[in-house]
């Protein structure tokens, strides 16, 4: 009887193994279907890949940390590649915690000479103008004003409190789009022909109360 009993017990044990196993080849397999193409700009460990103001800017947990939870920030700081970007796809996953819930992802932008500022589009993260904004999608510096935003009764619910969201940014000609957390928010045609369609990527931490903004795996796929 005890080595019945054994043996059963082996055998749920192989069986729950296979199980297991199996399932995480099909999660790998999606996972890397779904990540072909995809080049990581972030490791976790440094910053390389990126230039910017590192008083505002640190490595913790494998994330890049913007801001400060005890300081005000006195004015926008960005983090950005070295490297200029066309058409891509970015995909990052973003968290907000202290008072301020703002910041925000550039693309096709400028660094704005001997200034902490920089112009051009930005995915929006957080609150501003007294209404949740992400996914939106801002003209920063540049026409100051929002191109694009998400359904207003939708986003609150789309948004992952105190969580990681997912963004998902896609630039390919005069085309944007930007998805949250897997929800289409922005859908936008640029139809002034004299804004670039290059440029750097950058992470914003937004002016004012303490705030920090965490930016990880950050990857792109390029056309």
């Amino acid at each position: 009887m005890l080595r019945r009993t054994l043996f059963y017990l082996a055998f749920l044990v192989i069986l729950f193994s296979f199980r297991t196993t199996t399932a995480h080849e099909r999660t790998k397999g999606t996972t890397q279907a779904t990540e072909e193409g995809f080049q990581s700009l972030f490791d976790g460990k440094s910053l390389d890949q990126w230039e910017g103001n590192t008083t505002w800017f640190r490595i913790e947990e494998n994330a890049i940390v913007a801001g400060s939870l005890t300081e005000k920030i006195p004015h926008n700081e960005f983090l950005c590649t070295k490297k200029r970007y066309g058409d891509f796809e970015l995909r990052l996953e973003v968290k907000l915690r202290g008072e301020g819930q703002n910041a925000g992802v550039q693309f096709r932008t400028e660094r704005i000479p001997n200034h902490t500022e920089v112009s051009g589009y930005q995915a929006d993260v957080g609150f501003a103008f007294k209404r949740p904004v992400w996914g939106a999608l801002y003209d920063e510096s540049r026409r100051k004003k929002m191109l694009a935003e998400g359904p207003a009764k939708d986003v609150p619910k789309w948004v992952k409190d105190g969580d990681w969201n997912e963004l998902a940014i896609s630039a390919k000609g005069t085309k944007i789009q930007i998805l949250l957390n897997g929800h289409l928010t922005t859908d936008y045609t640029e139809e002034d022909s004299t804004i670039g369609r290059d440029g750097i990527i950058g992470l914003q931490i937004h002016s004012g109360p303490p705030t920090e903004a965490l930016y990880r795996n950050i990857r792109i796929k390029t056309e």
